[in-house]
């Protein structure tokens, strides 16, 4: 396929799924007149192999939404009232560009701040020229740790880097542990492995604080209490060195520390971990024994276990145990939190961190955005949002949204609707959809780069990162080259020089004769690892000096004030992130916004399923209606999805999480926040 497609108004044309989503599945695109009619899995892609979720499957909804933005605006109401007028783009740059003149002017360059995430995982449109163009102005970092950056520190302790097992390896598993991972909404080709495994006599099984779809298709589901995982991980540690379930010559060979580990795990017995945990000692034993007999065993380390103040070291507990029993060296077993190192490309040459002049130039953590935003001193001026929604996603939301309400606040939002965020702003930007841009693609889970090209018209006036951030390097007067460089030409730079043996023959020429090529398999990754040994680290030395327990710890949630319940605000199937949240197919897919909630606790509230519930805490509150049963431990609620702000509605269940920060990797505790939950209103009859 080539450029071409833009200009092909019918047919069937590859593609590649956009959403921040480990799958990153082939698509097959289908034109009539112009415009995408539907949207299918490519069945020749190696992983993903033509299956395809309702968010995607459902897209041209959200692509030609009447909501779309079309053509720049300004804001004449007051802020968040949501009242903007159409301007040129000349209009629209220009007015920045004056703005951020005269805030430098002012009080210096880091009075601006960039705001973005992966609204889109193309690297060009996430991390592309948007850097280069912060990095040349000497705007404030963002220090983009929202996601998975507390878990992927914890691992990289043990393990070195991003980097596990080939998902494609997993069908020959025998056992698969799916450990805090909703991997039915967040990881259905996972789940289609495991179900090959299964049919060869693989057993799977479940650990999560929510029975949802994945703990239902399990053979068995294990419940745990929030923030435990790592005490249930020492607890199996301290089985499997006591019934002498361990691989003595791997323990050997490719760790350091296994000794003193198996000193240190014998104060995690099973009735301690069963106190912490909530799982019965007959569970610990019975996973223990299971885990440690049976070969090849997986575990698939889960995003969520994260989000708590202890995330981190939780990561890098459960990332141990494989090396305990050898499953490294065993086709299929093994774990994956994530496997982005095996396609790490040229970031530096993509992002041109050269360019920043004051290599001191303060960062904030993006977790703290609200807080940032109303007491920092010196304090923000401007604020630039892309491929994110902050007044939904960020924790302490109601702090959020005072900050976007600063008169003296100068906001620009580029995105393809006017989110809730954008309702703050005063310019906003119509933003092109992946299917409208050129750009790679590098998946966190499974092994294979992608190329995508452009298969529609920019929809409207909209534009991608790309022209957004070279417009404003003109209007700005930035004359580097690196400011001219085109989108053919960031791809090349990205895809060579980073050294990385593993796509050592990707180029962008291999990928547009190619539509995804694999990472080579040379050198075993265990072979030359990134840790400090060279080996996995059961032991840390590098966690001591950073402040750290050096060996596998479980420590308690911290204090969050008095309220009964710990709150997890969990995905759900058919968001993603606030993303699919305002489109009105989506909406309609997943219903309505709920609460889990333990029959026994909902009892004494007094509460039934379907009941309206207040759900509060010193942060804010919400509505949500309850779903009463078993699915949850007492003491645990939990929400899924995160809806749009629509009228008449209390949904933004961001409101109630806390903006601390996690163990390691300045990560979000979005998982560790408590709350009061009491009856509203009864059931609509």
């Amino acid at each position: 396929m080539s450029l071409s497609a833009v200009n092909q108004p019918d047919g069937i044309f590859r593609s590649v799924c956009s959403l921040d989503c480990p799958d990153q599945c082939g698509l097959l695109v289908h034109k009539q007149d112009g415009k995408i009619v539907r949207i299918e899995g490519d069945p020749d892609h190696p992983v993903t192999q033509g299956a395809i979720c309702n968010k995607v499957r459902n897209m041209t909804a959200r692509i030609y939404d009447e909501k779309r933005l079309t053509h720049p605006l300004k804001r004449v109401g007051a802020k968040g009232e949501g009242r903007f007028e159409r301007i040129s783009w000349e209009e629209a740059i220009q007015t920045i560009a004056a703005r951020w003149k005269e805030l430098i002017a002012l009080h210096g360059p880091e009075s601006i701040i960039p705001y973005s995430f992966y609204g889109n995982m193309g690297r060009l449109t996430a991390e592309g020229m948007d850097r280069r163009f912060f990095n040349r102005l000497g705007a404030s970092r963002l220090d983009r740790t929202v996601c998975q950056s507390a878990g992927t520190k914890g691992y990289s302790y043990t393990m070195g880097a991003s980097i596990g097992t080939d998902p494609e390896d997993t069908v020959h598993a025998k056992l698969f542990v799916m450990w805090g991972v909703n991997a039915v909404s967040t990881n259905m080709h996972q789940v289609a492995l495991a179900e090959k495994a299964r049919k060869n006599g693989a057993q799977i099984v479940v650990i999560d604080v929510h029975k949802n779809q994945t703990g239902r298709w399990a053979d068995w589901f294990i419940p745990i209490l929030p923030g435990t995982d790592a005490a249930l991980a020492l607890g199996l540690m301290h089985i499997l060195f006591a019934e002498g379930m361990i691989d003595s010559e791997f323990l050997a060979q490719y760790t350091v520390g296994h000794e003193e580990l198996r000193e240190h795990v014998k104060q995690y017995d099973p009735h301690k971990v069963s106190a912490i945990t909530g799982v019965p000692v007959e569970d610990i034993y019975r996973l223990a024994r299971m885990y440690g007999q049976t070969s090849p065993a997986f575990i698939r380390i889960g995003n969520g276990l994260q989000h708590h103040d202890n995330g981190g070291m939780i990561v890098r507990t459960i990332a141990c145990l494989p090396a305990l029993t050898g499953q490294w060296l065993v086709k299929g077993g093994g774990a994956i939190k994530g496997n982005s190192r095996f396609l790490a490309f040229n970031t530096a040459a993509l992002q041109r961190p050269d360019l920043l002049a004051n290599k001191g130039t303060r960062l904030i953590n993006m977790n703290r955005i609200g807080e940032a935003l109303l007491n920092l001193d010196p304090p923000i001026r401007s604020m630039f949002v892309y491929s994110c929604n902050p007044a939904v996603i960020a924790p302490e939301g109601n702090k959020v949204r005072r900050g976007l309400m600063r008169d003296d606040l100068f906001t620009v939002v580029h995105d393809l609707f006017l989110t809730e965020t954008a309702a703050y702003a005063d310019i906003v930007l119509p933003a092109t959809s992946a299917f409208e841009n050129l750009d790679f693609y590098t998946s966190y889970w499974h092994h294979y780069i992608q190329l995508h090209q452009p298969v529609v018209e920019a929809y409207g006036e909209s534009k991608s990162n790309s022209e957004v951030f070279r417009l404003l390097a003109q209007a700005m007067g930035f004359a580097e080259q690196a400011f001219r460089d085109s989108d053919e030409d960031l791809i090349t730079q990205a895809l060579s020089g980073h050294g990385n043996g593993y796509i050592a023959d990707v180029t962008y020429e291999a990928l547009k004769e190619q539509p995804y090529i694999k990472a080579r398999r040379e050198p075993f990754f265990l072979d030359a690892l990134e840790t400090p040994s060279g080996k996995i680290e059961l032991y840390s030395a590098a966690m001591e000096q950073d402040g750290h327990p050096p060996l596998p710890t479980y420590t308690p949630l911290a204090e969050d004030g008095n309220d009964p319940f710990l709150f997890i605000p969990a995905p759900n199937h058919n968001f993603l992130n606030s993303t699919f949240s305002n489109n009105a197919k989506h909406i309609q897919l997943e219903k309505v916004a709920r609460l889990h909630m333990n029959s026994e606790d909902a009892e004494r509230a007094g509460i039934a399923t379907g009941d309206v519930v207040r759900i509060w805490n010193q942060r804010g509150e919400s509505e949500l209606v309850a779903a009463v049963g078993d699915n949850v431990l007492p003491g645990v609620v939990v929400s899924q999805g995160l809806w749009a702000d629509l009228p008449g509605t209390k949904q933004l269940v961001n409101s109630l999480t806390p903006d601390r920060i996690s163990d390691m990797g300045g990560g979000a505790t979005f998982f560790s926040g408590r709350v009061n939950v009491e009856k509203k209103r009864a059931k609509a009859e």
